[in-house]
């Protein structure tokens, strides 16, 4: 009796730890796999307003604050544009804060005590809005139901295919429209599973790029459908990934004449464990959020080296990326371009956080991205 008795505790309190073992896995993967399309990466600092007034702001002094740059600043119920650090008189603000220069507000009002938060998308609103430029909503059959779309027209019939990130909006892509229908590319900017407008994914989650590809593939057919000769390809963080995988499986690869990818999610093991350890999951419990990320969408490592290895690479590409990135390693875009030197070239961009390689340095970014398409047009 007293050995049953022992032996009945002993699967109990496995069971137990089985089942808190999980919950605190799934909890955690949640972290990594449910990151709202327009909210707060977990790695930026809220800041809080101290002052707004023409051409200046007053936050928060911390080391997102500092960054050099320009970046949107959103906050509950406005968002703004942002630009370098301004030098201030002694005394003029406190020493605990930081002043940078106020380059446009476009809704809502940031004031004193408002709690706010850097980010790359630097515009809100739509390309007429936003930048002046003409453009065209478009619907785009989807795997899952109508994918929203702007298309800025160009005359050229190489088309360029924008793909935002994680925690990303169909705006972000509107950091380099100017330049690109300066060139005179035709730009569509796509909205899929999971943003606002588009269809949900079945299970609510984030795949990090292993099924949202097919979004990027529909795309890809609306604009051969509509005129396109060649496509570029140009993704952020995860939409850099689905570039890959599109370019790696869809029917229509032949069509892709080039890769722009910006911060691109090589690494998912390490990603989620990123964006798990900024929500302050505990160490010990990061290892299981990489199980339960796996467990619950079949996400793997080992998926990735036909995508991103140098058997992935078949066209130009150019890899833009920082040493100073969080949530998806440089490490992995470095091997990767020195996989393939005949193909890939790497801008590397210092002092840059996730998916803000042009916000730390626009007219860097915006030279190598002209001297990359310039060939391919």
């Amino acid at each position: 009796m007293r050995i049953a008795r022992t032996t009945a505790l002993a699967v109990t309190a496995a069971v137990g730890a089985g089942v808190a073992a999980v919950a605190a896995g799934r909890y955690a993967s949640d972290a990594a796999l449910r990151l709202p399309a327009g909210h707060r990466l977990p790695t930026e600092p809220k800041l809080t307003v101290h002052r707004a007034e023409a051409g200046r702001i007053v936050l928060t002094r911390d080391l997102a604050s500092l960054r050099p740059g320009r970046y949107g600043l959103t906050g509950r119920d406005f968002h703004a544009a942002v630009g370098p650090v301004l030098d201030r008189a002694d005394g003029e603000v406190a020493a605990d804060t930081v002043v940078r220069r106020l380059e446009r507000v476009f809704h809502g009002t940031p004031d004193a005590g408002d709690r706010a938060w850097l980010t790359p998308q630097l515009y809100s609103g739509d390309p007429a809005t936003a930048l002046g430029l003409s453009y065209a909503e478009v619907e785009i059959p989807g795997e899952l139901g109508v994918l929203p779309g702007w298309v800025v027209p160009g005359d050229r019939r190489t088309w360029v295919l924008a793909v935002h990130g994680l925690a990303g909006t169909i705006e972000h892509p509107m950091v380099v429209m100017e330049q690109l229908h300066r060139l005179g590319l035709p730009v569509l900017s796509l909205a899929y599973r999971g943003d606002r407008g588009a269809p949900r994914s079945p299970d609510g989650l984030n795949h990090l790029g292993d099924t949202e590809w097919r979004d990027v593939d529909a795309a890809l057919r609306f604009a051969v459908a509509n005129g396109a000769a060649r496509v570029i390809l140009y993704g952020w963080s995860t939409g850099a990934t689905m570039a890959l995988f599109t370019a790696a499986r869809s029917s229509l690869r032949g069509r892709i004449g080039g890769l722009v990818l910006d911060s691109p999610v090589l690494g998912r093991a390490q990603t989620v464990r990123a964006l798990a350890a900024a929500k302050h999951i505990p160490q010990a419990f990061l290892p299981l959020a990489v199980r339960a990320a796996e467990g619950r969408t079949g996400l793997t490592d080992d998926r990735l080296p036909h995508i991103g290895g140098p058997e992935g690479i078949r066209v130009p590409t150019l890899l833009l990326h920082g040493p100073d990135d969080e949530i998806a390693s440089y490490d992995y875009s470095l091997a990767l371009a020195r996989s393939r030197p005949d193909l890939i070239t790497l801008h590397t961009v210092p002092d840059a956080p996730h998916a803000a390689m042009w916000n730390a340095n626009p007219t860097t970014y915006d030279e190598s991205l002209r001297r990359f398409l310039t060939p391919l047009l």
